[in-house]
């Protein structure tokens, strides 16, 4: 099973909370969720933070009760998204002493195997174009820095990482990195680079749109295998720290494929 859920909330006042945040809040959910923090080398579950209209300062952040902010978590395993789709946050969220009031919530929820046999094992007409959106600061772990550039081999690097630790159908490692790496272009972006707080230090990261690009040439099964890997990236995100609030991705599946959303 696998399972992306967002919530929208609305604060009820202003709500001025320090920068990091989001660490308050990560825990108060795993707390909620039954998980624990610690023990997996590579996390099971993504989380967003709260994304929306803010105003930020040096030590602060600033949410206005007439803006609406996202909150997504997503699980990458069977008990992870079990805990996902069976919380109930309630009428409102509080934590740091702020109140927001819970809206909506939408999901989408599918399977390794479903993915698997519709974007590979059906050999279905793969799509050669793939617009993403990073909607929380993205970064790689590159000798012991943090690197923000959206490079294709990276991006499909952490795709496959936590698809082969988790899916039950292990798709390859280093050889198929360097057939994607040759196949895929970055064709357009439109970025930028801002600095996310962890902890007690700060990682940098990108934000904003690209587009990546697949030669009709291609063999198809290195196009099948990026498709289901950029579909991959709506529930694993990208890069580093994903569990703490970095790497949310957001690939606008096409409408021929399926979908498996819902509202509650």
């Amino acid at each position: 099973m696998l399972i992306r859920s967002h919530w929208n909330l609305t604060p009820s006042d202003t709500a001025v909370l320090p920068r990091n945040h989001h660490l308050e809040l990560v825990k108060h959910l795993h707390e909620k969720l039954g998980l624990e923090m610690a023990g997996q080398q590579t996390p099971s579950l993504t989380f967003s933070g709260l994304v929306g209209s803010a105003t930020r300062t040096s030590e602060f952040v600033t949410f206005h009760p007439e803006h609406i902010y996202r909150l997504s978590l997503s699980g990458l395993t069977e008990p992870t998204s079990k805990a996902i789709f069976n919380l109930d946050l309630g009428d409102k969220l509080e934590f740091l002493g702020s109140q927001f009031q819970v809206g909506d919530r939408h999901q989408n929820i599918t399977s390794y195997d479903q993915l698997y046999t519709e974007l590979i094992a059906n050999e279905p007409e793969p799509n050669l174009q793939f617009d993403l959106s990073f909607l929380t600061p993205t970064s790689f772990s590159q000798k012991r820095i943090y690197l923000p550039l959206p490079l294709p081999r990276l991006l499909f690097q952490s795709w496959l990482d936590r698809w082969n630790e988790f899916a039950p159908v292990y798709l390859g490692s280093y050889d198929l990195l360097d057939y994607l790496e040759e196949a895929i272009a970055l064709k357009y972006h439109n970025i930028k680079s801002c600095r996310f707080p962890i902890y007690r230090s700060f990682a940098t990261g990108f934000l904003g749109d690209i587009t990546l690009q697949i030669p009709r040439r291609t063999d198809p099964l290195i196009s099948q295998v990026a498709n289901l890997l950029v579909h991959y990236a709506n529930f694993c995100g990208t890069g580093v720290k994903t569990r703490l609030g970095m790497g949310l991705t957001d690939y606008q599946v096409p409408e021929q494929s399926l979908d498996n959303s819902t509202n509650l």
